[in-house]
């Protein structure tokens, strides 16, 4: 596996794969891997003649008073996960190179109205910050597929326009949400928890799981369902910012139980910030 630091390599690398006709499938992550991220560079391989990782922790995503700065880093074993599954480059920029302007003179990519719901509206600013990365990523690395895990749903829905909207050739494929054996949605950030904030920590998707059958069941008081849904939370030691049921293509207000719904909820549990979803098909 090569590790690739210069975005002027890593485009020149992507234009000799291009040149022999070889695919390339692409997967972002900003480091700290686990078996979900292990999980998207196998599926990774199957799509492709070659995979490429990134590890880049960006800072435009993170806002004010975030843990950018304390963000878990671990290159020298991330970059052992890659090679035992067999990515073939492993592109990892510093900030500088990516902003050599500095972020306060970069250029931004927006995605209007659906990246500022719920994580948006909670952290003003993150979306754009997603975009503008991946865009910049896409752009560096030129894939014919890229692979986003389905725990970050409402990034994926904005990947998604983005790509479409600025027609950007290549396949998003999503990839659902990697749990460990109790149900918690594995994340970097999980790492954050003391043993006995992890053990409280099953219950946002066990939350998460009690509404998407009652829904399933045929109950369409959705209101009733989010507010009993966060008191649950709220009692287990959860300090929601939100838990809603959303149009899983819009994340509009359902108008019927009929629809394709999504689940998706972000609390706090002690200074750690958990997200997930559950998606529910047509009833």
């Amino acid at each position: 596996m090569d590790i690739i630091r210069s975005p002027e390599q890593m485009q020149t690398r992507a234009a000799d794969y291009h040149r022999q006709g070889r695919t390339i499938a692409f997967v972002p992550t900003m480091g700290s891997l686990h078996a979900g991220h292990a999980q998207l560079v196998k599926l990774a391989r199957q799509h492709a003649d070659v995979v490429v990782a990134s590890i880049f922790v960006n800072p435009l995503q993170f806002g004010v008073n975030e843990d950018f700065s304390r963000y878990p880093r671990a290159l020298d074993s991330d970059s052992e996960l890659l090679l035992q599954h067999k990515a073939d480059v492993l592109f990892a920029p510093a900030v500088a190179d990516m902003y050599p302007h500095g972020t306060a003179q970069t250029s931004f990519v927006e995605v209007p109205e659906l990246a500022n719901e719920l994580e948006g509206a909670h952290r003003p600013g993150h979306f754009r910050g997603v975009a503008t990365v991946v865009a910049k990523l896409f752009h560096m690395t030129q894939p014919h597929t890229a692979l986003f895990g389905e725990k970050d749903y409402q990034q994926l829905l904005v990947i998604r326009h983005m790509v479409r909207d600025l027609n950007f050739p290549i396949q998003v494929i999503s990839v659902p949400t990697v749990r460990d054996a109790d149900g918690v949605a594995l994340s970097s950030r999980n790492a954050y928890l003391s043993a006995a904030l992890r053990a409280r920590a099953p219950l946002l998707y066990q939350t998460l799981r009690h509404v998407k059958e009652q829904v399933q069941s045929g109950v369409t008081d959705f209101a009733m369902l989010e507010k009993q849904a966060s008191s649950d939370l709220q009692a287990g030691g959860f300090v929601p910012d939100y838990l809603t049921i959303r149009h899983a293509h819009t994340l509009a207000a359902p108008q019927s139980h009929t629809e394709n719904l999504v689940i998706l909820a972000a609390a706090r549990l002690g200074e750690t910030r958990l997200i997930d979803n559950l998606q529910i098909g047509p009833i």
